[in-house]
């Protein structure tokens, strides 16, 4: 069975006060109780998964694209060229809940927007076409949640709301109840037959107003990261035990800048010996001038792609590879004109990013595009 390197297995009979947020006990002490009950076996054998499930080539698909006859371009695509996967916006970074889902915690946020008409019909069409479906789920940026419960959202010492550049606002990571929340979600897909969970936004705003964030609990660099591993922890002994793989999208700085992984809250390596799959979102135009000794990493998709991923082998070199997530990079399929020196995102583009990933050693990937724009080119037949 999988173990977490610093917390898991949360459920173990520990009460429900006992979590963070609920009480004034530092995180350490927290830590230590839930470590106390790591000897859980769920059932989920990540070793076993790890070697038998379908190897991802995937596209991100939104919800208004799903509920419409666009879907039907989409599986076609799929068909037609070496993409075998959809990471589906099941909760969307507005909070929404992109189809009506029978689920009480959801009903009682009024987050359903049934982009999606009909749920059950759109997931036996993908399955007929041997689509392997990941459901996307966006955690701590929920503007849905952090409106409906404002005594979930995150507020600054002056009572201002966390938000983000849209003044989107953020629900408070460090509430259990908002974790429950989203874990709520994913069970309920794990109940409509999705083959994997993906959490994103699982980590600490890094906004204009963030750094006076007021949390209710113990919060600093040093102890972010443990933050972040507790609700993941949490989240995989309940999904596990449903025999359901979980992933997480992380920043692709982490993999190298000390700084970023501290004050997110996103341990790499860390999560990456403890998730069934981690997804860095290493898309060239998000590294700045000079990284990697690129004047223009945007304009150089195989340096950039192959240079993140190397440092991800290198970082990842001690620990046991029985025990690692599956790396499966988030590969960029969309042009970044606010780039001094950018370059289109064509297919030649598209290509030398995922030629950079099986020169790296990895073979997943899966392209973004926000708007799930996607056309054959730079994809093989």
């Amino acid at each position: 069975m999988k173990k977490f390197v610093s917390v898991i297995a949360i459920l173990a009979g520990i009460s429900l006060c006992a979590y963070v947020g609920i009480r004034n006990n530092t995180i350490t002490e927290i830590k230590d109780e839930i470590v106390a009950a790591t000897n859980i076996d769920t059932g989920f054998n990540h070793s076993s998964w790890k070697n038998s499930h379908t190897k991802v080539r995937g596209i991100y698909v939104t919800g208004p694209t799903a509920g419409t006859e666009r879907i039907d371009e989409i599986i076609q695509l799929i068909n037609d060229t070496e993409l075998n996967a959809i990471v589906l916006d099941v909760k969307d970074d507005n909070g929404n809940i992109t189809f009506k889902m029978d689920n009480p915690d959801v009903i009682a946020t009024g987050a359903c927007v049934p982009y999606i008409g009909d749920i059950n019909a759109l997931m036996q069409k993908l399955k007929a076409n041997d689509i392997y479906v990941i459901a996307r789920i966006p955690c701590f940026k929920d503007p849905t949640l952090a409106t409906v419960r404002p005594d979930l959202a995150l507020y600054t010492d002056t009572g201002e709301p966390v938000t983000d550049a849209w003044e989107n606002p953020w629900v408070n990571p460090c509430k259990e109840e908002v974790w429950d929340y989203n874990i709520s979600i994913a069970n309920t897909c794990c109940d409509l037959g999705f083959d994997e969970i993906q959490f994103d936004y699982v980590r600490f705003p890094v906004t204009a107003n963030s750094d006076s964030a007021i949390y209710g609990a113990e919060v600093n660099d040093d102890n972010r990261q443990e933050y972040i591993e507790a609700f993941l922890s949490k989240a995989c002994s309940e999904l596990h035990a449903k025999d359901m793989p979980v992933t997480a999208d992380v920043f692709g700085t982490i993999i190298k800048s000390e700084v970023d992984a501290v004050h997110v809250g996103q341990d790499y390596k860390s999560l990456a010996s403890s998730l069934d799959a981690l997804c860095p979102m290493i898309y060239p135009s998000h590294y700045a001038a000079g990284e990697f000794g690129l004047d223009v990493p945007d304009a150089a998709p195989y340096e950039t792609i192959y240079a993140a991923l190397n440092g991800s082998t290198n970082l990842l070199s001690d620990v046991d590879n029985k025990d690692c997530a599956v790396i499966r990079p988030w590969l960029q399929a969309f042009s970044a004109s606010w780039v001094e020196g950018y370059i289109e995102y064509d297919g030649a583009a598209i290509r030398k990013q995922i030629q950079a990933v099986y020169d790296a050693g990895y073979d997943e990937w899966i392209l973004w595009n926000s708007k799930s724009n996607y056309s054959a080119d730079g994809l093989e037949h």
